[in-house]
């Protein structure tokens, strides 16, 4: 089974947690983009989705299925999104697409968060994949120095600007044994909007797409 193939077998197993009649959330990414047209392809009854990226509101609009403002929902059933990292404990590296302010801001406001991967995305621990840092742009030296004293060789990434209007730096070098310590320890940095580190809020639940089918982890 190709990586896309099983990202699309997590997407599918994902469908199982929408709550008919009821306003869901839905991330950013190659996985997510499999959830949208399923969920467009079996025509559920979803009355609308908040969205956590301009990308997955222009798919969701092309589909035909409404697009909520979260301000005038209230707490949404289920927030369905991919990750670039995953631990055994549904800890999340997420951002590689640059939306996890919004994924963040969805995710909190969510009674349920299923996150779908491929087995690539499981990992011992998180780190390996560059940890982005959304960051204010006037602040962006100061907490590339900051970054630094805590152990990570922070990058610039060059030519793009989050839907908020903001910078990342994309954090290398890490490897993060306590991320729920760690994404505390960056919120605190003057200057930084939000760390892709979802570990204070992990996920509910964890579908991992494979050769072999799929995997569901839930939280202890």
């Amino acid at each position: 089974m190709s990586q896309d193939a099983a990202k699309r077998k997590a997407a599918e197993a994902a469908l199982a947690y929408v709550q008919p009649g009821e306003v869901l959330g839905v991330g950013t990414g190659s996985t997510v983009n499999h959830f949208i047209d399923l969920l467009a392809e079996r025509q559920l009854d979803v009355p609308g989705v908040v969205s956590s990226s301009n990308a997955s509101t222009e798919r969701l609009k092309k589909t035909g299925i409404p697009v909520l403002d979260l301000n005038n929902t209230g707490t949404l059933s289920v927030y369905v999104d991919g990750a670039d990292e995953a631990d055994k404990h549904l800890h999340l590296i997420k951002g590689g697409g640059g939306a996890l302010t919004r994924e963040k801001i969805v995710a909190a406001a969510s009674r349920s968060f299923v996150c779908i991967v491929d087995e690539s995305k499981l990992v011992g621990v998180l780190g390996k994949f560059p940890l982005p840092v959304e960051v204010i742009p006037m602040a962006r030296s100061y907490v590339g120095r900051e970054l630094t004293r805590l152990g990570g060789r922070p990058e610039l990434r060059a030519g793009f600007t989050t839907d908020n209007g903001n910078l990342i730096l994309d954090v290398h070098g890490l490897d993060i044994v306590d991320p729920v310590g760690l994404e505390a320890q960056i919120n605190g940095i003057a200057g930084v909007v939000c760390v892709g580190l979802f570990a204070s809020r992990p996920a509910d639940v964890l579908i991992v797409g494979a050769s072999s089918g799929t995997r569901v982890l839930k939280a202890d």
